[in-house]
């Protein structure tokens, strides 16, 4: 007997798979996450689209004439912008044991790429993850470029998530047919090699001929007019955490609840009456009626034994305040923020006072700064292979180290001592760049150096009697 192995359904093409994947990451709870992260940093927060609403005859309908005040907090902002600030805000310094090599590095990562790196470390922290496009322009520079979060669908190699296998980019354009305008699909598929280009056809995937010229894949970069594929997928990936999470995710309940308090507090200001009347045995026809007679005619009718009585309403802020002001304590202690609002540390805290405000945040920012230095293992790769590309020299990539300056607040007058206690126990140059006036140690020696030979104190004690 003779059994057929065939299989009963045809594979699908890759363009089918790339777009499953696509309608898979677009309704996935990842991607509503990124943009919830995006809009709660932009102040963007669920309150704003809280409806009051009554019921009319047993229905649920919107309350059009309650006050419906909408106090949105940008708390997203705060963390976010304070973490990129204290890590990021001072450019990163790039060092390699060879110079020359160390030279092209800063020549390529100049102040556009500090600009991106920031913008990176903002798209990460809000959406989880983000993603630095590489590529060579028409000037044949080397540039990076940041690709929103949300268009991308990343194949990984692994299941930890530390080998790109390749990336799938799609986004919309707007596009005009005769005189109607609709959105129309572009998806990008970039493996290791090439680059192909499609754009959505009646719910089908087909070889985008306006941006490849051709139906076949291309290479990533142009040399002597061919095609070349980098043999990565260019793509830098800069994760905020291990779990691809956002900072929102740690605190977006306390705010929503912050949010709604404030919200309600408001409400409730712009609502209360100096007086709540109680009716008995009210003659009249409704509550409006009552209202005008007391306000033009200064009397009301009754029956019977009826009458008025009046109650004075009170807002219980004490409570409210306490409550608002632990939710704020809990978004700062949970965000990893420093709380401002502390008066335990005094006018002037010491260093260490200082060290322990920004401990959290300190956390926090190591945990970031492991996963960009992976990062930038990748951009210095990429950077090698250029100057490889370019013919201007061979260099060992992992001889290149980024260090960070952390942007932290401290108490000037114990760190210029410290300085000057640490003369003959570490160089000079270190202690210059530990100076809290010195923002660049190469500009500092060379002004040091010019002082000297400038000075009437031209001696070899000049420079050292400056540190004293």
């Amino acid at each position: 007997m003779l059994f057929d192995f065939k299989p009963k359904v045809s594979a699908m093409s890759r363009e089918e798979i790339i777009k499953q994947f696509i309608d898979e990451f677009d309704k996935s709870s990842k991607r509503k996450n990124m943009l919830i992260g995006q809009a709660y940093y932009e102040n963007r927060n669920d309150i704003n689209c809280r409806e009051i609403y009554c019921y009319v005859n047993k229905q649920k309908i919107v309350d059009h004439t309650k006050v419906n005040n909408k106090l949105s907090h940008a708390f997203m902002k705060l963390l976010v912008d304070e973490k990129i600030g204290y890590l990021l805000g001072k450019s990163p310094v790039y060092t390699s044991l060879n110079d020359k090599f160390q030279k092209k590095v800063n020549e390529i990562l100049d102040e556009d790429f500090d600009d991106i790196l920031n913008e990176s470390g903002i798209e990460a922290s809000n959406k989880g993850i983000s993603y630095l496009q590489v590529y060579i322009d028409d000037s044949e520079k080397l540039r990076f470029k940041l690709i929103p979060s949300e268009q991308v669908v990343p194949i990984w190699d692994d299941t930890d998530h530390s080998k790109l296998q390749s990336v799938i980019r799609y986004y919309y354009v707007t596009v005009y047919e005769g005189k109607n305008k609709k959105d129309v699909l572009k998806v990008e598929y970039w493996d290791d090699k090439t680059v192909m280009y499609y754009t959505d056809y009646n719910g089908r995937l087909i070889p985008d001929v306006e941006a490849n010229e051709t139906t076949e894949p291309l290479g990533h970069y142009l040399k002597d007019e061919d095609h070349y594929g980098w043999g990565r997928v260019p793509f830098i990936v800069v994760k905020n955490n291990n779990k691809e999470l956002s900072d929102l995710t740690f605190v977006k309940y306390l705010i929503d609840d912050y949010d709604l308090n404030t919200s309600d507090i408001s409400n409730n200001i712009a609502e209360l009456q100096s007086l709540i009347y109680v009716l008995k045995n009210y003659a009249g026809q409704d509550v409006g009626e009552f209202i005008q007679d007391l306000r033009y005619y200064k009397a009301i009718k009754v029956e019977g034994d009826g009458g008025v009585e009046s109650l004075n309403s009170n807002l219980n802020v004490d409570a409210s305040e306490k409550h608002l002001d632990r939710l704020k304590k809990d978004i700062y202690q949970f965000g990893q923020c420093v709380n401002m609002d502390t008066d335990k540390f005094g006018a002037n805290p010491s260093g260490v006072s200082l060290k322990f405000l920004y401990s959290g945040l300190d956390l926090k920012c190591n945990n970031f700064e492991r996963k960009l230095r992976k990062a930038f293992k990748d951009i210095f790769w990429f950077i090698s292979e250029y100057l490889k590309i370019k013919r201007e020299g061979n260099f060992d990539y992992t001889k290149a180290k980024v260090n960070f300056n952390r942007n932290m607040i401290t108490n000037e007058t114990e760190t210029i001592q410290d300085c000057q206690n640490s003369k003959g126990m570490v160089s000079d140059k270190t202690i210059i760049g530990h100076h809290p006036w010195v923002s660049d140690v190469t500009e500092e020696e060379q002004r040091l150096l010019d002082q000297y030979k400038n000075s009437k104190y031209n001696n070899s004690n000049y420079i050292d009697n400056i540190m004293k």
